[in-house]
């Protein structure tokens, strides 16, 4: 997020970083002014895991902004212990998917009023080893895995966007569903372990190579909607960004619609496009 907000900045945008800490949303807005960039940097507070902050945050930025032409819904929560959002949500389901897709709501009547506007949403390779489980999608029922749960979320990142673009197409709407994923980047989210450690530094690249993609989703003039963007290295894990797959799973049209009634749901949030 930080590498996505610096080069946009730097190539002219205005960026609001919606950021849950605001002593750290201080320090990486920061570092970015410090380069003097061609934009400007705006911070506004967003907590993901709390779909009230996501509310009040949607009604301050309709307030004070007339349009938006990218939004990148790119917070990540990877294998924590069990924890709840504040609406009782699985973590890793509430934060990755459900307060995007609340987030994405709320802001949909600016993407549509705002030519060319997009919606990236950060996915992962870790799909490709997650079930949708609309029956207990919130680990209530089953004994809790971490990195289960936190394939379900990323698997439900590319439903999401697929679902998202299909809504759009069939509506007219110039706006773009996209997703990406960042490969394997060294950016903190793997923990600091001696095991997390030495593999960052056995198979990592740097946190601006991991950004790629996003940026590419977001900005290049050939992307195309439901398409997903990642790495070209070996096993994606590296490299410049292309179009890339995703797994059966993620195309499923019955899964996706059906988490999309889930997610209106258990939110309160109509999504209409």
């Amino acid at each position: 997020g930080l590498e996505t907000a610096r080069v946009l900045a730097l190539r002219g945008a205005t960026v609001i970083m919606a950021c849950r800490s605001a002593q750290k949303a201080e320090k990486a807005a920061a570092s970015i002014r410090a380069l003097n960039p061609a934009g400007q940097v705006v911070l506004m507070t967003l907590d993901l895991g709390d779909l009230d902050s996501v509310k009040a945050f949607a009604d301050a930025f309709r307030a004070r902004y007339d349009r938006l032409d990218i939004l990148v819904n790119n917070a990540g929560i990877m294998v924590p212990p069990l924890g709840r959002t504040a609406q009782g949500f699985e973590t890793q389901f509430g934060v990755n998917h459900l307060g995007h897709f609340a987030l994405s709501a709320a802001l949909m009547p600016l993407l549509e009023r705002t030519a060319g506007a997009r919606v990236v949403t950060v996915s992962s390779f870790a799909h490709r080893f997650g079930e949708l489980n609309l029956a207990d999608a919130n680990w209530h029922a089953r004994p809790y895995a971490p990195m289960p749960a936190y394939g379900q979320s990323k698997l439900a990142n590319l439903l999401f966007t697929h679902e998202l673009q299909r809504r759009l197409s069939a509506a007219g709407k110039d706006v773009l569903a996209v997703a990406a994923h960042p490969g394997w980047a060294a950016t903190g989210l793997q923990g600091d372990s001696r095991g997390s450690t030495l593999a960052n530094r056995l198979f990592a690249q740097p946190q601006a190579t991991g950004a790629l993609p996003t940026l590419y989703a977001a900005t290049a003039p050939d992307v195309t909607g439901g398409a997903y963007y990642g790495p070209s290295g070996l096993l994606q894990l590296g490299g410049n960004p292309e179009r890339v797959d995703s797994n059966a799973r993620s195309h499923d049209t019955q899964d996706a619609a059906n988490l999309w009634a889930l997610s209106e749901r258990v939110t309160g949030v109509t999504f209409t496009v």
